[in-house]
Order: C-alpha cells, then structure tokens, then sequence
C-alpha cells in the first residue's frame, strides 16, 4: 500500500523529521497514492484487484484474459512467493519448478495448492530444457540475490527464455548488453511498484523541466525499511536526485534511517505486522526563510505493491512476444505507458 502527500504551510516554520512524526497519532499511512493536507492521513480500503485484460474494451466487447506459463525463479524467498500468488490470482501458469541455494525439506514446496520442485541452481542447465520444451511460450520472473543477477540473465538467453528481472544489484550495464546481444524480450527493473514508478517519474520530468525550482530549500529525507536494510534503498537514491537537479543541496548520507522496530512503530507509524517488510519514505522540504514547506510521502506495507507491478510486467511482456515487437528490451516505464494494467 502507498501514499503520498505534498503539504503547503505559508506561515508554520520548519520543524525536524522526528518532531513532525513524534507530534502525530500513531496510525498506519498505507493508503493510496493521494494528495492531502498534513495532518490528515486519511484511511482508504484498498480497492479489489481487477483483471484488465478480462474486463471490457472501450467498444463494450469483453477482452480475452491472457493466461501462460511462468517460471518464478526463486520461489523460496519472499517476494517469490508473493508473485507466485500474484500470477495464479491473474490467472497464469505456475510452472512446477523453481531454483534455489535455500535447502527445501525433500526438494518440494507447497504453493499456491501446488508442489513446487525446487533445484539447485547448479542443475539449471540440465532441467531447464525440458522445461522450454514442455512450456514453450515461457516467462521466468527472476526474484533470486543480486549476486546471481548477471550469471541468470546469461543463463535465459542461452535458451531463448523471455524474462522479467525484479532482482536488484548486479552489473547493470552488463546485464542490458547480454538482453541486447541475445536479442532477447525482457523487462528489467529494480523497482516494479507501479504507483512507486510512476511517482519518480513525475519527479524525473520536474526535476528537467524546472530545474532550480527549488534552489535554497532545505531538504530532510527519512526512510524506514525492515531491520535487515541497512543501506539506503535505490528509490530514494533516485527521488533525492531530482530534488539535487531542482536546486536543493543534499547528499544521501544525511539520509535518516529508521531500522530500530519500536521507533518504527512508535514514530513512524508503520503496523506491527509489517517490521518485517515496509518501505516508509518522507521528503520535507522548506523554505530559506522557513514560511515554507513541501511534503512528499510513500508508504509501502507488505510486498504485494511489487509483486503485482511484477505480474503486469509479465502480461506486458507476453503480449509484446506475441505481437513480435521489434523492440525487446524494456522497464516499467514503459509498462506504465501501455496502460493495460490490473
């Protein structure tokens, strides 16, 4: 879940990140993206998820839902998991078959009322034949360790195998040049929230077009991730960019990161039952003479925001295989701009 708030005080002076947190009621932020004076945290349900490519078109004649196999490499970790469960609620072919350095009791795993056989990755060019032979219009979702990122990528276009690569880390350059060598479909992205994506874009396109709008502000940036992060995340690496390019003097290591759980709770406001996955994210900007302020704020809970960006990039990238487009390589940018999502 996410939200975002942009706030204007004309006459209240800037106050720290901890004062502005600490002065709230504690309440869970996970709502969606949506601009709402300060203080008011409105709570929104979250809407149901709809299939897009089953509803209908503009013309009033029902879509055919798209449904093909996927192979979720891994599906042991967590956000495996989460887009296993995304891509069979969507509809789509879970390939009984995952890889992973993780020891799974007797090489199974049940998911999604399914058995999942689980490898070593060290078998994966043995099995994986047999596999493209039985699942010919095959997509791999890659959710596995950045230190994989570049050896899996080499492995799919080996056998021909369109992939959506969620993982992060890894030579990026490299990994581009190895799709584009193999002239393989794919789709790579360190960040599949749609909503998320679709934010920084909106900053990316302020920061080129009002470049030094925002010179003199002051910027305080805190980030809270579960404890096991400890480093600052690639979003708001990308969103304090902007905000250099619009003027604003800011280096990441004044970022404020929130690791502890019960200032999480307490401060931040993040539910209890999200310690172990969250991504809260506020950028306060203010004034040179402090009469103003800006406010911009994503909060994510749980991991089903990228798990279903993920299964859209994969309905993306099969109707792009099937329509033979001479374009391969892609992002979530440009999954956004097709529109056709859930």
């Amino acid at each position: 879940m996410l939200s975002a708030t942009i706030t204007a005080h004309p006459a209240a002076a800037a106050v720290t990140l901890r004062q502005r947190h600490s002065l709230r009621p504690r309440q869970p932020l996970c709502v969606p993206i949506s601009a709402a004076a300060q203080m008011r945290r409105m709570a929104t349900a979250r809407p149901p998820v709809v299939n897009a490519l089953a509803s209908k078109n503009v013309e009033g004649v029902p879509t055919p839902k798209l449904s093909f196999p996927i192979l979720v490499n891994s599906c042991t970790g967590k956000m495996g998991k989460a887009v296993a469960e995304a891509a069979v609620s969507a509809g789509l072919q879970l390939v009984p078959v995952s890889f992973s350095a993780m020891e799974v009791p007797d090489g199974k795993l049940e998911l999604c009322g399914r058995e999942i056989r689980v490898h070593d990755p060290s078998e994966s060019e043995k099995i994986l034949p047999s596999i493209v032979k039985e699942y010919p219009d095959l997509i791999v979702i890659d959710y596995t360790v950045p230190d994989a990122v570049n050896a899996n990528a080499e492995l799919y276009c080996k056998f021909g195998l369109p992939f959506v690569m969620g993982t992060t880390g890894g030579d990026r350059q490299l990994l581009h040049k190895t799709v584009q060598d193999a002239n393989i479909y794919a789709v790579i992205s360190p960040q599949m929230g749609k909503q998320v994506v679709a934010f920084l874009a909106a900053m990316e396109i302020m920061a080129k077009q009002f470049p030094g709008a925002f010179s003199g502000y002051k910027l305080e940036v805190m980030e809270s991730h579960q404890a096991t992060k400890l480093d600052v995340s690639g979003t708001a690496k990308a969103v304090i960019s902007c905000f250099q390019n619009l003027g604003v003097s800011f280096d990441t290591d004044e970022v404020k990161l929130v690791r502890d759980p019960e200032e999480q709770v307490t401060v931040v406001g993040v539910p209890e039952e999200h310690l172990a996955g969250h991504a809260f994210h506020m950028y306060h900007l203010t004034s040179p003479d402090g009469t103003v302020s800006f406010e911009f704020q994503h909060n994510v809970c749980g991991r089903s925001i990228y798990a279903e960006g993920t299964v859209d990039a994969a309905l993306f990238l099969y109707t792009k295989i099937q329509s033979g487009a001479s374009k391969k390589l892609y992002d979530m940018i440009d999954v956004l701009r097709e529109g056709n999502m859930r």
